[in-house]
């Protein structure tokens, strides 16, 4: 035992894996002494505990560390340095072999660890053990309600993964509709549905643009602008140099546009990013903190400029890693070309993949928490993948479908100057309807009104539900 550490932070996982070594150490304890009637003299839990305490961290969370220290008789150890810097200093006075940790698939610090991971280049020499890292979201909170073990009271308000107080707000997902206006309630983070949504609360306050503060409502955080309850808000992400070329027109882009509008879904930014890595992690990162899905199309295949998919994993922190399921759907779609262990196109972001199956489907369409990998390249293939999402959704609750946007069109022949004040009056009154204005193809109005002496057509859109 005294060549072993355990890393508490006062979450959940490392409040799962605290209780996992209080009874495999009991588990010991017992079989030494099963044949004696000495009372043991060792403390209730032996192992050396590390708490690094953070200016950043909530109040509750420090206040349940210290509780828990002294409800288990922890030895812990406080270190107010950062993590490396005091894991450096710590194991210079007393070093250890091996450190516990609470990481599970999904967390950003663990790309490329396994049960048994040595410390990367650079750090101290210890290894890492993570006994919990296949555990699901589900498991841990079936684990902590079912032992009636204490844990951090921020669960029960609504926070589903802590940070920092500067980066971690309640998952709106738990939100409870309050009509009275007063402040908003969460429910306990137990009762999250889908736990691949358990980081939804952990955001950057700088990444939330004004464009998304028309479609979002506060979670309890007045400088935040989180998961909106009422209107669904899409991202479109097109990747494709060719695209930025001008070489091929984007028609998937305003076709997914329209089919997410006749469900009832806000499209609240589109754009179309080079096939490169980081400029597609650089888009996934900044809509998937804002937007309640993202579509991505383009950059999905088998050449080295198909990087779609290396960009989405990056985006959440996660590898890519081999998907034997994938794989197979491959062999029997591609047939005999398709390299076996090596297909470089069934590495798939590990721990947040779900294949989206359906027999219309070749090969199942890709989905990653709130990220939706589109294969289709043509209009029709788009058609056919939208359709079967559609059939999915009333089992698996992908897209819910919210009333329709409607859109009405005014063409007149007064001029923007004439009607601009009018139209700011009624923007003003119903800021339900998006209203809009353009003209209706300038070079042949403008032809027109020289050779007919007419005014230009001017087109008035009224977009709304």
């Amino acid at each position: 035992f005294d060549e072993v550490a355990f890393s508490f932070n006062g979450g959940k996982d490392s409040t799962v894996l605290l209780h996992l070594l209080r009874a495999g150490y009991a588990s010991v304890e017992a079989r030494e002494h099963v044949s004696s009637e000495h009372v043991c003299s060792k403390p209730k839990h032996p192992i050396r505990t590390i708490y690094f305490e953070n200016p950043g961290a909530f109040p509750e969370i420090n206040a349940f560390t210290y509780e828990t220290a002294k409800t288990y008789g922890l030895q812990m150890e406080i270190i107010q340095l950062d993590f490396k810097s005091g894991l450096e200093a710590l194991l210079k006075e007393k070093p250890v072999k091996a450190t516990f940790l609470g990481t599970r698939i999904g967390d950003p610090n663990a790309v490329g660890q396994e049960q048994f991971s040595p410390s990367s280049a650079g750090w101290p020499p210890f290894m890492r053990v993570n006994p919990i890292l296949d555990w699901s979201y589900r498991d841990v909170w079936a684990f902590l309600l079912a032992c009636k073990v204490p844990y951090c009271k921020l669960y029960d308000q609504g926070y589903t993964s802590i940070g920092s107080i500067h980066d971690t707000v309640p998952n709106g997902l738990l939100c409870i509709e309050n009509s009275s206006g007063s402040k908003e309630k969460f429910r306990p983070a137990y009762l999250l549905a889908d736990g691949r949504l358990e980081r939804a609360g952990r955001m950057k306050r700088s990444s939330f643009r004004a464009r998304d503060t028309k479609v979002a409502v506060s979670n309890g955080t007045d400088d935040i602008v989180p998961y909106d309850n009422s209107t669904l808000a899409a991202s479109i992400i097109g990747v494709g140099d060719e695209i930025l070329q001008g070489a091929v027109e984007d028609q998937l882009g305003p076709s997914l546009c329209r089919k997410l509008h006749s469900i009832g879904w806000a499209v609240t930014y589109r754009a179309v990013v080079p096939n490169d890595i980081d400029a597609i992690f650089e888009a996934v990162e900044q809509r998937i903190q804002v937007s309640d899905m993202v579509f991505i199309f383009g950059g999905v295949g088998a050449i080295h400029s198909d990087v779609s998919v290396a960009g989405v994993a990056k985006a959440f922190g996660v590898r890519l890693a081999s998907d034997e399921e994938f794989e197979e759907y491959l062999r029997h779609f591609v047939g005999e070309d398709c390299p076996g262990d090596h297909n470089e196109m069934a590495r798939l972001p590990e721990g947040i993949t779900e294949l989206l199956q359906h027999d219309e489907l070749p090969v199942p369409l890709i989905k990653c928490r709130n990220v939706i990998v589109l294969s289709a390249t043509t209009v029709p293939e788009l058609d056919l993948q939208w359709d079967c999402l559609l059939e999915l959704q009333k089992d698996k609750d992908l897209l819910p479908v919210k009333p329709p946007y409607v859109s009405k069109y005014l063409r007149t022949t007064f001029s923007e100057v004439e009607i601009a004040e009018p139209l700011s009056k009624i923007d003003a009154e119903f800021p339900d309807v998006s209203i809009g204005c353009y003209r209706e193809s300038r070079i042949a109005s403008h032809v027109k009104m020289l050779n007919q002496q007419i005014q230009p057509t001017v087109v008035v859109t009224f977009v709304g539900k």
